[in-house]
């Protein structure tokens, strides 16, 4: 199948022709409910497919002109390559002709033309005085320099001449590329029967092919496609721009619902808040007040929601930053077109495009919150992902979160990342998922590593270094902490960061000649411990004490409560001793000093290497009757060492001590 797939809109007033003109044109009676049939007026979406002279085929989507369906027309409009805004040549320009037409604008539609219907009832000079009126009405938008031709649905009057500009128009047009993740807003549900739900809707992104998983956003589940057709054909793929149907296994009809998007599964993330550059029509009429309530259109969605300002108000013809708090959460992308209609009179007000899909709530009292989104909004694609990173903080985002963040996807993000990575303005943690971190907040946090590490040696001077794991919950005591470098994004708490960035800040210390790593200990590289007079009277003393003590060694209290008057300097003396191994712990509150143990080593290989092994019994004599409390830790110890094994009852020497 041709992937040069373009969708040909209708736009303009109710009663004006629209479906007269589509019907001409395909063949097609675009309206199928009998409500419609019987008021003679469009109320749901009309969908057509149009062959044009040279065999390109266009998918045509028919919208309602009534004032009371122009959520429906938003909903059609969002896919759209082409409009056709149609003016009944006996009435000219009326309402629902400038709504829909702002409403195209705020959308992004970009190509058209102005078709001129019910030429047929009109005299010649009432019909140039029309042209000449839409050719000012069309001034100045997207609209400015394209053909308005006059046509009647009737007599076939212009149809001809219709077909050859749209056929000259649409080789203009350069097909839209399957990048990104596959998304097709849903506008249709229904059962088929034999072979279940059936969803429709324009794919706007992506591709997806018969067998594949997808989601169904904001509400996360999953389903199977079961079939594929597009333009009512069979296929056995999607691509943008295509009007698509996707039968879907594993869900019942009422688990989906228009407005919904079927997308690929982890793409999206369903949020409440949705950060919008946004335009506020001259035409509102009057200012638009901080938590005004609205209606949020996007994708074929609309949802109700509040609006929240920099300011109190804002003035019509304005455009700025603003944010928008929904009732129900949505799945959309960075630079997605939206539509905002005010809640009651309901008219359009406004729009624009989608700036940050999942942001934080942005309060007015902080100016600098709204200023960053100039980064959004006018940045390149380095300033874009280096904004997403930096506001990850330290748990970064993996490729995937990133790309769905930033709408910047596949070959193009690898394209920009690589001078970033080379540059180290972003530094890659986890090769495996590709986690990245901004390099702003990875040099934050080895400076927070020293500071941590010179404040720890400043509290302990004879504490050698800090272990691995403490070092590391000290770093990363709560990584949502507001205000600070490891805040989350949504300001959550987020667990601990990934084992596999410290070690990288600890391994990058440790190069860099600022840090040193002594098994779990780390240190300063600068930091020694060094003794004063008090503290070596103090080692010497503890030494003492369980150097005389031999096998019958007292427990640490006993041993600190002998140094009266200098609890905290006994403590880290000791400490300094165990890690030194003068003092030797075996389990628990057992110590003993290193000549005590190097002792009972050697009368044990003495024995074992006469006797050929040892008792309990045996051992028991050897240290002098000592009870089991101390002799069931030594055996082990000297298990332990590898000095002896452990057969039934009996120890023998291992390895080369054998002989």
């Amino acid at each position: 199948m041709d992937t040069k797939t373009i969708i040909l809109g209708t736009a303009g007033h109710i009663d004006h022709g629209k479906t007269a003109l589509v019907k001409a044109l395909t063949g097609m009676d675009t309206d199928r409910l009998k409500e419609e049939k019987e008021r003679g007026i469009t109320i749901e979406l009309g969908f057509a497919l149009l062959s044009l002279p040279s065999g390109q085929q266009m998918g045509v989507i028919d919208v309602p002109g009534h004032e009371r369906f122009v959520k429906n027309m938003v909903a059609g409009a969002m896919g759209m390559d082409l409009v056709v805004l149609v003016v009944a040549a006996d009435e000219g320009i009326m309402p629902q002709t400038k709504e829909h037409m702002e409403i195209c604008r705020l959308l992004g539609v970009k190509k058209g033309l102005v078709v001129l219907t019910k030429k047929d009832l009109v005299e010649k000079e009432w019909l140039e005085m029309v042209t000449e009126d839409v050719s000012d009405f069309v001034s100045g938008t997207f609209l400015e320099d394209a053909p308005v031709l006059a046509v009647s649905s009737v007599t076939g009057d212009g149809l001809d001449e219709l077909l050859s500009v749209l056929e000259e128009m649409v080789s203009e047009i350069v097909p839209k590329a399957p990048v990104g993740p596959y998304r097709l807003p849903v506008d249709r549900v229904f059962s088929v029967k034999g072979f279940g739900t059936v969803v429709t809707g324009t794919s706007i992104s992506g591709q997806i092919r018969l067998g594949d998983d997808v989601s169904i956003y904001p509400k996360g589940m999953t389903a199977r496609i079961r079939g594929v057709q597009i333009h009512g054909k069979d296929a056995q793929e999607a691509h943008p721009g295509m009007r698509t149907a996707l039968n879907l296994q594993g869900i019942d009809k009422e688990d989906v619902n228009r407005g919904e998007v079927i997308a690929t599964p982890g793409s999206l993330h369903a949020s409440y808040l949705v950060d919008l550059n946004f335009l506020y029509l001259a035409s509102a009429g009057r200012p638009l007040k901080h938590r005004s309530p609205v209606r949020f259109h996007v994708g074929t969605a609309e949802v109700v929601g509040r609006v929240l300002l920099q300011g109190d108000e804002l003035v019509p013809g304005s455009e700025t930053y603003i944010q928008i708090m929904l009732k129900e959460p949505v799945a959309v992308l960075s630079r997605d077109h939206y539509v905002i209609r005010s809640y009651s009179p309901i008219r359009t007000i406004g729009g624009g495009r989608i700036l940050h899909p999942i942001p934080r709530k942005r309060k007015r009292t902080r100016p600098a919150l709204w200023t960053e989104l100039d980064v959004l909004a006018k940045g390149g694609p380095a300033d874009i992902i280096g904004y997403h990173l930096e506001r990850a903080g330290v748990r970064g985002l993996l490729k995937s979160e990133l790309a769905m963040r930033s709408s910047i996807y596949g070959k193009r993000l690898a394209r920009e990342l690589e001078p970033l990575l080379s540059s180290r303005k972003i530094v890659c943690f986890e090769e495996e998922g590709q986690r990245l971190i901004h390099d702003k907040v990875y040099r934050t946090l080895k400076k927070r590593v020293l500071s941590i590490l010179e404040t720890f040696h400043r509290d302990n001077p004879l504490v050698r270094g800090l272990s691995k794991e403490e070092l590391r919950s000290r770093l990363f005591p709560m990584a949502g902490v507001k205000g600070s470098v490891f805040q989350s994004p949504n300001h959550q708490i987020t667990k601990s960061p990934n084992q596999r960035l410290f070690q990288m800040l600890i391994s990058d210390l440790v190069k860099s000649g600022k840090v040193a790593q002594e098994k779990d200990l780390v240190r300063l590289s600068t930091h020694n411990v060094t003794l004063g007079d008090e503290e070596k009277e103090l080692r010497s003393k503890l030494e003492l004490i369980f150097k005389k003590a031999g096998f019958q060694t007292p427990s640490r209290e006993d041993a600190l409560g002998r140094l009266v008057g200098h609890d905290k300097a006994a403590n880290n003396i000791f400490d300094l001793m165990v890690r030194e191994g003068i003092i030797i712990r075996l389990k628990d509150d057992l110590y003993f000093h290193h000549s005590a143990l190097d002792k009972i080593k050697d009368t044990v290989i003495h024995f074992i290497k006469k006797h050929g092994e040892l008792s309990i019994n045996e051992f028991r004599d050897l240290v002098g009757g000592l009870s089991r409390k101390y002799m069931i830790p030594l055996l082990e110890y000297l298990d332990n060492q590898r000095v002896t094994i452990r057969i039934g009852d009996k120890r023998k020497l291992r390895g080369e001590l054998k002989n």
